[in-house]
């Protein structure tokens, strides 16, 4: 297999927008011939839109954009503006007096992060769109990741900062790759060796190692709905109907488990959303196997290539 860049996907546009002294942002992932999609809603705590149309038993089975975006629910917005700019080029569902675009999204919480009053809208999902493109994506402190962080189970105080992050496989005409903002309420860990990459730490930048803290306060049934929920998008050229895009979703949640401990808790909203554009033939098995694995180093990647902002430490800090 080769490491290939997630814009190489023929059809797949990235754009982002962010406002660094709010900390907090927007991805868009756009296919305007449209793209088979499927969802699956894992987290107790979701922010999403459109995902009941995905259902495989309902009308429209073509997706036009994913918006990920931070400002909680209010964040939604974002995709607003991801309407308005592929109306203006006519894509979308075609109802007679216009098209509608089919644009899915789901949010994070980083409302605790920079300033709350600022959040991802109609202006910046526009700005996304016209700063999307197909010649790569950055990686780390940018976008939906801009102000998202990891570890929070013992407070906003020991928690690290998360981030966006990309990766994609191709092998032979089959390509599959993932996109993430990773804003979990766990670690993030190297499954090959178990390592914790990043999470709740302490002062003297030791990891605390979250499911061991919770573990020991069992039975404390605490509120930590201090601003969790990873959200990401695969998208693959292969040939899905959207009952398999769904499937392929589901089994990109196995990346979430693998690298990010925990995964799927009441207070993370965890998402993930399948584009398929229908030019590799492919088993839906091998699709989802490979779905895993470029969500698992994607989630890494988030981490790994995240630069600190509003103070918080990130991976390269414990390393020195």
């Amino acid at each position: 297999m080769e490491i290939v860049r997630f814009t190489d996907i023929p059809g797949i546009k990235v754009g982002h927008d962010q406002d660094y002294k709010a900390v907090t942002g927007c991805t868009v992932v756009i296919c305007e011939e449209g793209a088979t999609a499927g969802v699956d809603v894992r987290g107790g705590a979701p922010g999403t839109r459109e995902t009941d149309l995905l259902n495989p038993m309902n009308l429209v089975d073509k997706m036009h954009a994913v918006v990920l975006a931070g400002g909680s629910a209010f964040g939604l917005d974002a995709s607003a503006g991801v309407m308005q700019y592929l109306e203006e080029k006519g894509i979308g569902f075609d109802v007679g007096v216009t098209t509608v675009p089919i644009v899915g999204s789901a949010v994070l919480f980083d409302l605790t992060v920079g300033d709350h009053k600022i959040r991802p809208d109609k202006e910046m999902g526009y700005r996304a769109c016209l700063n999307s493109n197909s010649k790569g994506c950055p990686q780390g402190t940018v976008g939906a990741g801009t102000g998202a962080t990891v570890g929070k189970y013992l407070g906003m105080e020991s928690a690290m900062k998360g981030g966006l992050g990309t990766y994609c496989l191709k092998a032979g005409e089959l390509m599959v790759g993932a996109i993430v903002a990773v804003n979990c309420l766990g670690d993030v860990i190297n499954p090959a060796n178990g390592e914790i990459l990043a999470g709740a730490i302490s002062e003297e930048l030791s990891f605390i190692n979250t499911e061991e803290a919770m573990v020991k306060q069992y039975d404390s049934n605490k509120n930590v709905f201090s601003g969790n929920t990873t959200i990401g998008v695969i998208a693959t050229n292969a040939v899905l109907t959207k009952a398999q895009a769904n499937k392929v979703a589901s089994m990109a949640h196995n990346g979430y488990g693998r690298a990010m401990r925990p995964a799927h808790t009441m207070f993370d909203g965890d998402t993930i959303f399948v584009m398929a554009t229908g030019k590799a033939e492919a088993d839906v098995n091998v699709v989802g196997m490979l779905s895993a694995r470029v969500m698992e180093q994607a989630v890494m990647n988030a981490v790994t290539q995240a630069a600190s902002i509003s103070g918080f430490k990130t991976y390269h800090d414990t390393k020195r």
